[in-house]
């Protein structure tokens, strides 16, 4: 029998609290919900804003993605971090355009086959573009299920078959409740129920937190660290396709050896470029986004 306790509080916290994102309006499209899903992976959403409205208005279907080379998503991708997700993104336009004659499936199995995208994302856009009732688990929506449920500060660093079978049984039976439950309870954790500082006197559902009763007991597990950037692989790897990005030509590798003072890094990035199909090395010796 479908129970869930926190549904009421939270769906009303929703109706005034959410957040006015254009991915949420009645007029977006599935292309741009699945868009703005990629972007978001790992991504703050003050920095997905902008990136989202330039791509859109370049490339508001994915047709008019798939008609160009890979290489041009990867440059207008510009500073999201994580360019795969682009590579993902132009594959999966042109998945969509051979597979499904340029609309972006609704069915779960549909989405999940296409390049890039996962059992959330799939579930996600299955959810929040076309209505249909699944559970949608990202790490806010875990961290929340955790503090109220579970009654642990964070949830497991991977997830486990019981967050899921979790999640599945609040999901509302009727398929529009369940799309605004899904999307709520993802906000309750963006806004209130943060990693580092959440704010329990704002929380719809604090009465029931199970966290918040026992005393908000602190996480017992290995450290959490915070991402690093500075120094690392990825921050040379920035570098280097930044050069490429801002260059309509290719680009000699003189060009890209002034980014970063230490050879072996460098070199070991620009490999790393390569292999995952951000770059294309060529016959001249110089150096260009995927074509």
């Amino acid at each position: 029998m479908f129970d869930n306790p926190y549904s009421t509080a939270v769906l009303a916290w929703y109706e005034t609290n959410a957040r006015d994102l254009p991915w949420r309006r009645d007029d977006a499209t599935p292309w741009s919900i699945l868009v703005s899903e990629i972007m978001l992976q790992q991504t703050p959403v003050v920095r997905v804003l902008p990136a989202w409205e330039a791509w859109l208005e370049r490339w508001p279907t994915p047709a008019h993605l798939a008609e160009e080379p890979s290489g041009e998503a990867v440059r207008m991708w510009n500073r999201l971090g994580y360019p795969r997700r682009a590579l993902n993104l132009h594959a999966a336009a042109c998945a969509i355009v051979e597979r499904h004659g340029g609309e972006v499936p609704a069915a779960h199995a549909d989405l999940l086959a296409l390049p890039g995208v996962g059992s959330y994302t799939a579930a996600a856009v299955a959810s929040f573009a076309f209505g249909r009732r699944h559970a949608v688990l990202d790490t806010n929506v875990r961290r929340v299920l955790a503090r109220a449920h579970t009654g642990v500060q964070y949830p497991p660093k991977a997830q486990t078959k019981a967050e899921t079978a979790l999640a599945e049984s609040l999901v509302p039976p009727d398929a529009a409740v369940a799309a605004r439950w899904a999307v709520a309870v993802m906000e309750l954790g963006a806004l209130v129920c943060t990693a580092r500082s959440p704010a329990c006197a704002d929380c719809p559902i604090a009465a029931q937190c199970a966290w918040r009763l026992a005393g908000k007991p602190a996480y017992e597990g290995p450290p959490r660290r915070g991402q690093t950037y500075a120094g690392t692989d990825r921050q040379v790897r920035g570098r280097l396709l930044a050069v490429l990005r801002e260059s309509p030509a290719p680009v000699p590798k003189s060009a890209l050896d002034v980014v970063w003072q230490e050879p072996v890094q460098r070199e070991r990035a620009l490999d790393a470029l390569v292999a995952d199909g951000l770059v294309d090395p060529l016959e001249d010796g110089t150096y260009a986004l995927p074509s």
